[in-house]
C-alpha cells in the first residue's frame, strides 16, 4: 500500500464523520444560509480552526451563489478544490543540494524517529546523508539517533552528552562540506515552546549553519504530532516567531481522528507540510501532497 493509501486510512474516521454529516446536510431542503452555517460547523468539528472554516465556507458560498448551484456533487467538489487551494497557499519548498534540514519541536513528537525516516527517504533518492546529533541534553537521544542512522546506513556526527549543540552542528557541517555530502539532518533537543532560553539556543544553532555553509539550502522544519490537533498550530506559531520556519513534518497521522488543523497551518501561518509520517516503519514517510490529503480528509 502506498503512502496516500495509508493517509486515507489514517483519516478514515474523520472522512466517515464528515461524509455522514455532509449527506445529512444535503438531505435538507435547499442550500441557503443555514446550510453554510452547518457546513462551517462540520469543518470545525473536524478540527479546522474557526478562522479557516469561515474563510473556506465564504469562498464556497460566493462561488455556489454565483453559479446558482444547488447540486451536492458540485458543492462537494468545490469544497475540495478550496481546501486544496488552502493547503497550496503555502507551497512546499523545492529541495536543492547540498541542503541542511534542522528539525525542531517539543518533547515527545517523534523528532528522532522522523529524522531516521527522512534520512532513509533521501537515501532512497540516491543522496548521501550525514546526521548531526545536536540533542545533547537528553541522555538516550544520541543512542536512539545512532540506531536510526545505522538502519538508514548513514553517517552520524556526535559529541558527548551535555556538549554544546552548536559545536556538534559545526563539526557535522564542516565534515559534510569536506566530503561533498548532499544532505545534513540536524536533531535538536525537544523544547517547551514557552522556554525563551531554549529558543535562543535554537537561534544560535541557526546562525552557525547560516555562517558555515552559506551555499547550502537551509530549511528549518517543525515536527508536529498530528494527534495534538489545534495545539499544533499554537506550537507552530511560536516556533515560527523564534526561528522563521520553512515547513512542517507531521508525525502520527495514522493516530489522529481529526486532521483539519493542517489547513490552518497552511492557510493562516503560511507553513507548508513537507513530509508526512503515517506509521512506525522506516518507509512510512513521503513528501506531502495536498490533493491526496484532501481526498483522505473529505
Amino acid at each position: 500500500m502506498g503512502l496516500f493509501g495509508k493517509i486515507r486510512d489514517a483519516l478514515k474516521k474523520t472522512k466517515d464523520s464528515v461524509a455522514l454529516k455532509m449527506r445529512q446536510l444535503f438531505l435538507k431542503d435547499k442550500i441557503g444560509e443555514a446550510f453554510y452555517d452547518e457546513l462551517e460547523e462540520i469543518l470545525i468539528s473536524a478540527d479546522v480552526s474557526v478562522r479557516t472554516a469561515e474563510d473556506v465556507v465564504e469562498q464556497v458560498r460566493e462561488e455556489a451563489i454565483g453559479q446558482k448551484v444547488r447540486d451536492r456533487e458540485f458543492v462537494t467538489d468545490l469544497l475540495k478544490d478550496i481546501l486544496e487551494d488552502t493547503l497550496n497557499e503555502a507551497p512546499v519548498p523545492a529541495l536543492s543540494y547540498p541542503c541542511v534540514l534542522m528539525f525542531v519541536g517539543v518533547n515527545g513528537v517523534g523528532k528522532t524517529t522522523t529524522i531516521g525516516k527522512v534520512a532513509n527517504w533521501f537515501v532512497r533518492q540516491g543522496r548521501s546523508v550525514t546526521i548531526a546529533a545536536a540533542d545533547t541534553f537528553r541522555a538516550a537521544a544520541i543512542d536512539q539517533l545512532e540506531v536510526w542512522a545505522n538502519r538508514a546506513k548513514v553517517r552520524i556526527v556526535k559529541h558527548e552528552d551535555g556538549s554544546d549543540p552548536s559545536a556538534v552542528i559545526f563539526d557535522a557541517v564542516s565534515s559534510a562540506k569536506a566530503r561533498g555530502t548532499d544532505v545534513v539532518l540536524i536533531d535538536t533537543a525537544g523544547r517547551l515552546h514557552v522556554k525563551e532560553n531554549l529558543m535562543k539556543e535554537l537561534q544560535k544553532m541557526d546562525r552557525v549553519v547560516g555562517r558555515e555553509w552559506r551555499e547550502a539550502q537551509f530549511l528549518k522544519l517543525l515536527v508536529l504530532d498530528a494527534t495534538t490537533g489545534q495545539n499544533a498550530v499554537n506550537q507552530a506559531r511560536i516556533f515560527n516567531e523564534a526561528v522563521d520556519l520553512d515547513g512542517i513534518v507531521l508525525t502520527k497521522l495514522d493516530g489522529t481522528a481529526k486532521g483539519g488543523f493542517v489547513f490552518s497551518l497552511c492557510g493562516e501561518l503560511g507553513l507548508p507540510v513537507v513530509f508526512a509520517g503515517v506509521g512506525e516503519k522506516m518507509d512510512d514517510l513521503e513528501l506531502f501532497d495536498a490533493e491526496q490529503f484532501v481526498e483522505g480528509f473529505l
